[in-house]
């Protein structure tokens, strides 16, 4: 695969995931929602963190939001570096296009991910009670401290689990609860591609090792 293809796999993804938050900001308060199917709902909430919405400072302590936020966010960014080399070396030395398919979709979601971090709190306004405003004279907060938007909610399953369920027994429960972003579902996809055809996309390092032993 052409590292023309990639980018242009790059730009597609990051235009949806783009297009999808903008939307999303300028036509939803925040937790607003619509239900499109009984398993299926658009549900606006903004993520200040990591995954399932964990921070930093949750882990580490000593350290402000504020502080674990930027160091967050430019440990994206150094790492969405590290994972453009990787993809710019994979094409050069001829990788199998599986593997430079699913470098280019962690990639993209990375860098979609990164830009809400570093621009959306300047360029829109707060979503509290509110629908956003693009480009307000001064946004909900500072540079590098956005919030990532995520809209995407499957709840398949949701109900009072048995009782004799160890831990969570006669405890409500819903199945999938976490909210997330077409970037989200881009990192997810291209790191499940490395895992289940890991043999298939990592079969030249291994004739490259097996060639110098």
């Amino acid at each position: 695969m052409s590292l023309k293809n990639a980018t242009l796999l790059i730009i597609v993804i990051l235009l949806i995931d783009q297009v999808s938050k903008f939307y999303i900001k300028t036509q939803f308060a925040l937790h607003d929602r619509i239900e499109v199917f009984e398993w299926f709902q658009i549900l606006f909430v903004e993520n200040d963190g990591m995954a399932w919405g964990t921070k930093l400072s949750d882990f580490i302590t000593g350290i402000s939001d504020r502080t674990a936020k930027l160091a967050l966010t430019i440990f994206r960014i150094v790492a969405v570096m590290g994972i453009g080399y990787w993809l710019v070396s994979s094409v050069k030395k001829n990788g199998p296009k599986i593997l430079i398919v699913a470098i280019a979709l962690i990639f993209s979601g990375a860098l979609g991910n990164i830009i809400d971090s570093v621009f959306y709190g300047v360029v829109f306004s707060d979503s509290h009670s509110q629908v956003a405003t693009f480009l307000p004279e001064v946004g909900y907060d500072t540079l590098f401290h956005g919030k990532v938007v995520d809209m995407l909610h499957f709840p398949i399953w949701q109900g009072v689990l048995p009782s004799w369920i160890p831990f969570f027994g006669g405890d409500y429960f819903t199945f999938f609860e976490p909210v997330f972003n077409v970037a989200d579902m881009a990192i997810s996809t291209g790191i499940g591609m490395l895992i289940v055809f890991n043999k298939k996309a990592f079969h030249q390092d291994e004739e490259v090792v097996e060639e110098t032993v």
